[in-house]
């Protein structure tokens, strides 16, 4: 055997066993999450940031009513886009930005409902539920918070202000009754069903 084929025998068992014995420094590098969903959640939750900034400090009467149909849509978006837990993550940080630029109560009035509502949303468009369904439950989580945001208000001021919505309704239940030309005086019982009807 030449000198030549002793080393060429012996240079792949060589090479073996020192990759073998031979560690690597670092670690292969774990499933690296992609930024575009981080990306997507920051940007459309400043943008509804924007939007209830934009209706609180510039409350133009038909575009405030305008805007404030937008303000579930970037986390259905989301919802859609990337799932429940980005909707969640994209709701809360809507309402921290909102906390920043005007304050913790301002945040919990966008959080219930309408952060609660894009989750929903976002939840039904994706299992393709019809849109009567989608409409009456988002319907009645806007109902629920329109009584928080209330209770809220009562809290934060010190006044009732469901007796003030009673006294208004009432006030304007007995100009219709006068208007129409009826001996009629509206009952505590109407008046309660008027109003949740108005809320609905």
């Amino acid at each position: 055997m030449t000198e030549s084929d002793l080393f060429s025998s012996q240079e792949p068992e060589d090479l073996h066993s020192r990759s073998a014995q031979v560690k690597p420094l670092v670690s292969p590098p774990q499933t690296i999450e992609r930024p575009l969903p981080m990306v997507e959640t920051a940007f459309l939750s400043s943008a509804t940031a924007l939007i209830w900034l934009i209706n609180t400090y510039i409350p133009i009467p038909f575009l405030a009513t305008f805007l404030r149909i937008f303000f579930p849509i970037p986390t259905a978006l989301i919802y859609l886009r990337w799932g429940k837990r980005s909707a969640w993550i994209s709701a809360c940080v809507t309402a921290l930005l909102i906390t920043v630029l005007m304050g913790p109560p301002r945040s919990i009035q966008y959080l219930m409902p309408y952060g609660v509502v894009g989750v929903l949303l976002g939840g039904l468009w994706k299992r393709q539920v019809s849109w009567a369904v989608s409409m009456g439950w988002s319907m009645i989580v806007m109902a629920m918070g329109f009584f928080f945001q209330l209770n809220l208000l009562s809290l934060l001021v010190g006044l009732d202000l469901w007796l003030y919505v009673n006294r208004q309704i009432t006030g304007f239940l007995d100009w219709a009754v006068i208007k129409l030309g009826l001996l009629l005086q509206p009952d505590i019982l109407v008046v309660q069903l008027f109003a949740m009807g108005l809320i609905f």
